[in-house]
């Protein structure tokens, strides 16, 4: 077994052992925890982060569309979530006004 081989290896089994560690500390917790609090903190903090990039800063074919476009997307989005909740019904709404607003300020631009 070669270097490469054996660092994978030892990775697996270190993956293995926190998520069986976060298993048993995660069975432990009570969900209003300030350990469980903050890592949902976390995860929505950097959630919140990608979302931002692929808004402001896109890469791939969604850079092709404009600012403005996206912007309203997410605001359409926005709206719909907090005027009736779901997921279908913001995800909808937002593609529906990017594309919108896309094909009213000249279409995607290569």
């Amino acid at each position: 077994m070669g270097g490469a081989e054996l660092a994978l290896l030892l990775l697996i089994l270190a993956c293995i052992g926190l998520r069986g560690a976060g298993l048993l500390v995660a069975g432990r917790l009570r969900p209003d925890h300030p350990l469980i609090r903050w890592a949902a903190s976390v995860a929505l903090a950097t959630l919140a982060a990608f979302i931002a990039l692929a808004i402001l800063a896109p890469g791939g074919g969604l850079a092709s569309i404009p600012a403005a476009a996206r912007i309203a997307g997410l605001c359409a989005a926005i709206a719909m979530l907090t005027w009736r909740g779901g997921l279908l019904q913001p995800l909808l709404a937002g593609l529906a006004l990017t594309l919108l607003v896309a094909a009213w300020t000249g279409g995607a631009r290569p």
